[in-house]
């Protein structure tokens, strides 16, 4: 008898990104499965199948039998806006790196505000961020400020970064319908500042030690129809 050797793969591949800030629904994808007869022979037949949970998450496992069965699956996870969400309008994305103080890289998806009315809107009356992780504020120069809440629907957290993209703090922030709203100071010549759901800067390795940098190419954020 002609015994096959067995042999396992195991890639995962996972971007950061905010376990419970996604209101998003969940759509499903599932395996690929090839057999084959003979040794000689492989026959594979594919489906796919994705679930989404986490904005920002692809995880990847392959499963290999050597000279008789291969088995593929692959779950990628998306984030659908839910049905009457709020998302975004007239930003642009770009993708960004935040590596923190022990090493850890966390590749980011942000919504871009460059200029002044983007900066002036923010995230106003957006209740779903559609698939990136924030925003993110982008200035010429070293800029002292303040930011306000005014009509921001979703409890949100800000951090600020220097040149060289080093972090130098992060607050919280409350929603604000009311008119006026509290300001809240920045820290002094900050360069960028990333708004994203209140909580999930840990889970983007957004802390005191890290490190921005932003890219001048567009990201991808996994979204689904």
């Amino acid at each position: 008898m002609r015994v096959a050797a067995l042999v396992v793969f195991a890639i995962a591949l996972v971007a950061c990104g905010d376990d419970d800030a996604s209101s998003g629904s969940t759509t499903a994808i599932e395996s690929s499965t090839s057999t084959s007869t003979t040794p000689s022979t492989i026959t594979s037949t594919s489906t796919s199948t994705s679930t989404s949970t986490v904005p920002g998450t692809l995880t990847t496992s392959t499963t290999s039998i050597a000279g008789m069965t291969v088995t593929t699956t692959v779950t990628t996870t998306v984030t659908t806006p839910s049905a009457g969400a709020v998302v975004p309008e007239g930003f642009e994305q770009v993708a960004a790196t935040v590596t923190a103080a022990d090493g850890t890289v966390c590749e980011l998806c942000l919504w871009l505000a460059a200029t002044g009315d983007q900066q002036a809107l923010g995230l106003m009356h957006v209740t779903d961020l559609g698939g990136p992780d924030g925003m993110i504020f982008r200035y010429d120069s070293p800029t002292t400020a303040a930011f306000w809440m005014k009509n921001t629907l979703m409890p949100l957290s800000i951090a600020f970064f220097g040149e060289g993209g080093v972090y130098l703090d992060a607050f919280d922030m409350a929603p604000c319908t009311a008119d006026p709203c509290p300001s809240y100071p920045t820290p002094a010549n900050f360069v960028d500042a990333i708004e994203v759901p209140q909580g999930s800067l840990d889970q983007l390795a957004i802390a005191p030690g890290s490190v921005l940098s932003v890219s001048d190419l567009p990201c991808e954020p996994t979204t689904g129809a």
